[in-house]
C-alpha cells in the first residue's frame, strides 16, 4: 500500500530564472548613444529643453582637449547659436532657428571680480537669489584656479552657493582655468553660448581675482562690475588703475554693522577718483555704490544700475557694437586655438620636442634656436 505524501505547511513555487548579467537592452541603447551624430542630436535637444544634466555634459565636451570632443562640441557649438534669439513658431507649429549668430538680444552677460576676500561668491549668491525672484534664469560661471596635479577647480564655488545651487531657475558651474592667461577658462566663451541656448537670460562670469583675467573677462561681457572692500588700506592703492578704468560699476561690498562709515568714505574716495579719468565712448559714466551681500541691502539696487546701463547703450548702439567687436575676438581666438592644436598634434613636431628638450637639458641647444626650427619644421611638414 503506498504512502501518503507528507503535507506542509511551506508552499514551495516554482522560481523565474535569474535575470542574465548584462542588460541587453541598456547596451543596445548605449551602442546607440556612441554614434556621434546621434549623441550632438541627443545634447542639442537637451540644452534646447533646458536639461541642466545635459548642459553639465555639453559644457564638459567643451572643455575637453580631446580631438573627438572638439568636434562634437563645435557641432553643438554652431547649433545652439541657431537657438540664442533665434526660435520662431511655423504655421505647422514646429520650431526654427535663425542664422547662427554669438549676438543674442536677449541675454545679458555681466562680469564680477575683486579682491581675494571681497566675498564675490556671497554676493552673487545674494545677486542671484534676487534675479531668480524677479523671473530670471541666471547661469554662473566661476572660474577656479587649475590644480597642477588633478587640473581640476581648486575653490569649488558652487559649494559656498548653498541657497542659489538649489534654486531650479539657477545654474552654477565651477570651470577650471587650465592654466590659461590669468586664469580665465579658454572655453568660457563657448560655455556662454550653450547656457544662453539652454535659456538663461544672466550669465554671470566670475574672476579668480584682480589679475590680468580680467582683460579677458571684459571682452567677454556686457558689464563689468568690480567689487571692493572699505578700510582694507589705501583705497585708490589697492586695485590696478587698469581694472578700475575697465569698470562700469563699482559696489563696496559689506558695507554693514561698524564698516558702513568706512564703506560711504571709500566711495567718496572711488568717485573722485573716477573724475580723473578720461570719459569712455560708451557714454555711460560708471556708477559707485555701496551693498551688503550678508543683508543684502542695496543689491536691487545693483540690478537697476545694470539696466540703466543696458538702456543706454542699446539707445547710443554700443550695446550691439560692442557684441559685434567680442564676435571679431572670438574669430582670432579661434583661429590661435586651431594652429596650436594642428602644431602640437602632429607627431613628427612631438618627436622633435622630446630631442631639442632633451638638447636644452645638456646645454647643448638654446630654447629659442629650437623654437624657431620646430616652427620651420612645421612650416615643411
Amino acid at each position: 500500500m503506498a504512502k501518503e505524501p507528507k503535507r506542509s505547511a511551506l508552499n514551495v513555487m516554482d522560481g523565474v530564472p535569474p535575470p542574465g548579467q548584462i542588460n541587453q537592452e541598456l547596451v543596445g541603447r548605449l551602442k546607440v548613444r556612441r554614434s556621434g551624430s546621434q549623441e550632438v542630436r541627443e545634447l542639442i535637444e537637451g540644452i534646447r529643453e533646458g536639461n541642466r544634466t545635459i548642459l553639465s555634459q555639453a559644457i564638459t565636451l567643451v572643455e575637453s582637449s580631446l580631438k573627438s570632443h572638439r568636434e562634437k562640441a563645435q557641432e553643438v557649438i554652431g547649433e545652439c547659436l541657431r537657438t540664442a534669439d533665434g526660435r520662431r513658431k511655423t504655421e505647422d507649429g514646429s520650431t526654427q532657428y535663425a542664422v547662427p549668430s554669438t549676438q543674442s538680444k536677449s541675454s545679458m552677460r555681466i562680469g564680477i571680480t575683486g579682491v581675494p576676500g571681497v566675498g564675490k561668491s556671497t554676493f552673487i549668491e545674494a545677486f542671484g537669489k534676487h534675479l531668480t525672484s524677479l523671473g530670471h534664469k541666471v547661469a554662473v560661471l566661476a572660474i577656479d584656479p587649475s590644480s597642477t596635479k588633478s587640473k581640476g577647480s581648486i575653490l569649488g564655488d558652487k559649494t559656498r552657493m548653498e541657497e542659489l545651487s538649489v534654486d531650479p531657475n539657477a545654474f552654477i558651474r565651477p570651470s577650471p582655468s587650465a592654466g590659461s592667461l590669468g586664469g580665465v577658462a579658454r572655453k568660457t566663451r563657448e560655455t556662454i553660448i550653450l547656457c544662453e541656448a539652454a535659456g538663461f537670460d544672466v550669465i554671470i562670469v566670475e574672476t579668480v581675482g584682480v589679475g590680468q583675467s580680467e582683460t579677458a573677462v571684459h571682452g567677454m561681457v556686457d558689464f563689468f562690475l568690480l567689487l571692493m572692500l572699505a578700510g582694507a588700506g589705501d583705497e585708490l592703492q589697492g586695485i590696478k588703475r587698469g581694472i578700475i578704468e575697465m569698470a562700469d560699476a563699482i559696489i563696496i561690498n559689506k558695507a554693514d554693522g561698524d564698516n558702513i562709515g568706512k564703506a560711504k568714505m571709500a566711495a567718496a574716495e572711488y568717485r573722485n577718483a573716477l573724475h580723473l579719468f578720461p570719459p569712455s565712448g560708451t557714454g555711460w559714466s560708471p556708477v559707485v555704490d555701496l551693498c551688503s551681500s550678508l543683508t543684502r541691502e542695496g543689491i536691487p539696487h545693483v540690478w537697476e544700475i545694470i539696466g540703466q546701463y543696458r538702456e543706454l547703450t542699446s539707445a547710443s548702439g554700443y550695446f550691439p557694437e560692442k557684441r559685434r567687436e567680442q564676435d571679431q575676438q572670438v574669430l582670432r581666438e579661434a583661429i590661435d586655438e586651431a594652429l596650436k592644436h594642428q602644431f602640437y598634434g602632429r607627431k613628427e613636431i612631438h618627436q622633435l620636442m622630446q630631442q631639442f628638450s632633451r638638447e636644452i637639458a645638456e646645454g647643448r641647444m638654446n630654447p629659442y634656436h629650437a623654437a624657431q626650427m620646430l616652427l620651420e619644421e612645421r612650416g615643411s611638414l
